[in-house]
């Protein structure tokens, strides 16, 4: 049973039953007078929006679409699926999270979807081979996951990033609340009709994998056609004419399309956000083995915000368009900044703040620069305020250990009682010699004895460096 869900009966075809909504994010205050003259340009001309599907659409159905201003207009409906075959979204899912804001953002109803059934299947775009099988229960868990990092980036962005104007909803749904009762003859019987092999076939997607040696299993084949039936769900149910998906997606939306409009007549649409690839050219993915986690446990806020920190001179005017909402005309100040003083990397600090604020929050991103003060410029005092969370998160590799501070404690009895040195001579050597530091501060006499507010923090703690790159955290009891 997904997560947030009630049981409800099985949807046939054209009997379907509205499913019960999750948390829904607004929200701006309803009193600016909402203006959608630029919101398929806009990010169009930030390299967010890459591809519309069907072309023809682009020019005047679509804009029309979502032109509040016409008169007797409402709020329309996009959504983007994510399937839960890992437990936290990355950076890769990134792109399609900005690109559904910022339809929220101008005011239309956006629909996360937690692939809690598709992913059972595995979706084959863009993959060589297949995907590894999960376990029934690992997906549940899974979407349930996804659900809440989907949940906390909305949050984050409602309450972060207002603007001023009316926004729409933000909705997280999963895809096994209605695909969880279906019966397979009576799927195929009902809808397996409305599709042609040789359509499904002639997909890039299935055209590679039918030409690689692994081949392509009867599950990841059927996958666009679950794909398709989501879209029209969506449309029947919530009124979903536009789907947002990767580059890679194209095959699937088409797909969705080609049902929809067979079934209704009517038409629905697709748009596709650009790939986010590494220096290498390499998707990042969790499939790629190159992920970068939005789930704090896995990727904490100063890796991320130093992930962004780190991108090069020649990618940081891009994903300053693509990763934040600031308008093009400060983008353009900040690289004009950056080009006079390179070496301050104001563009990439300037992203990686927004970045982190929007995953993490507020909170996310303060600690994040605490982290990046207290290893990068020795900053006694980010030390100090620093939790055993950011501590354990910053020197991940670092032994932890709890220690009583007895009268007398010596700078070596430290030092041996967490394992940071060798018993005997060679472990008094290494102090002795400069080898150790204590909080940033280099010892060198393995008698003397701690001092709190030197040796010992204010929080309680004590940071070791043995040599260049062992760290050991003391968190002392009994202050």
């Amino acid at each position: 049973m997904p997560c947030g869900y009630r049981k409800m009966a099985s949807p046939m075809l054209r009997l379907l039953y509205r499913v019960p909504q999750t948390r829904v994010w607004p929200r701006g205050p309803r009193t600016v007078r909402l203006d959608t003259r630029g919101l398929l340009v806009a990010p169009r001309a930030r390299g967010l929006f890459k591809e519309f599907f069907p072309e023809s659409g682009t020019k005047t159905e679509l804009p029309e679409l979502f032109d509040r201003r016409r008169a007797g207009s409402s709020p329309q409906t996009v959504y983007c699926g994510f399937d839960p075959t890992g437990d936290s979204l990355h950076v890769g899912h990134l792109l399609t999270l900005l690109g559904l804001f910022h339809f929220q953002r101008a005011g239309h109803n956006v629909i996360a979807l937690v692939g809690g059934s598709t992913a059972l299947l595995g979706d084959p775009s863009g993959r060589t081979k297949g995907r590894e099988a999960l376990s029934a229960e690992c997906v549940r868990a899974n979407a349930c996951a996804l659900q809440r990092g989907l949940e906390t980036v909305a949050a984050n962005h409602a309450r972060l990033f207002a603007d001023g104007r009316p926004w729409g909803t933000f909705t997280v749904l999963d895809n096994a609340a209605w695909f969880q009762k279906q019966h397979l003859v009576d799927f195929l019987a009902t809808v397996g009709g409305h599709f042609r092999m040789g359509t499904l076939l002639s997909r890039l997607s299935v055209q590679a994998r039918l030409k690689s040696p692994e081949g392509m299993s009867l599950a990841e084949f059927f996958y666009q056609v679950l794909q398709a039936y989501d879209f029209y769900y969506l449309f029947q149910n919530y009124g979903c004419r536009v789907q947002l998906g990767g580059s890679d997606q194209m095959g699937n939306i088409m797909s969705g399309y080609e049902f929809i409009h067979k079934l209704t007549g009517e038409d629905v649409f697709g748009i596709t956000v650009p790939l986010i690839t590494n220096t290498t050219g390499a998707k990042l993915g969790k499939s790629a083995g190159n992920a970068v986690w939005l789930n704090r446990e896995k990727t904490s806020p100063f890796e991320l915000y130093q992930f962004f920190i780190r991108q090069q001179d020649d990618s940081v005017e891009r994903y300053l368009k693509l990763f934040t909402f600031l308008p093009l005309p400060e983008i353009d100040h900040i690289m004009q900044l950056h080009v006079k003083e390179p070496e301050k990397r104001v563009a990439q600090k300037r992203l990686a703040a927004e970045v982190t604020k929007l995953v993490h929050g507020q909170e996310g991103l303060d600690s994040a620069k605490r982290c990046t003060q207290a290893l990068y410029h020795s900053s006694i005092e980010a030390l100090e305020v620093m939790s055993d969370q950011e501590l354990k998160e910053l020197f991940r590799e670092a032994s932890f250990s709890e220690l009583v501070l007895d009268p007398g404690t010596s700078v070596i009895d430290t030092c041996r009682k967490a394992n940071a040195i060798p018993d005997g001579p060679r472990g008094y050597r290494m102090i002795t010699e400069g080898g150790v530091s204590i909080n940033h501060r280099q010892v060198t006499n393995p008698e003397g004895v701690l001092v709190i507010g030197q040796h010992i923090l204010k929080n309680g703690l004590s940071l070791l460096k043995i040599g260049k790159r062992n760290f050991y955290i003391v968190k002392w009891l009994q202050l």
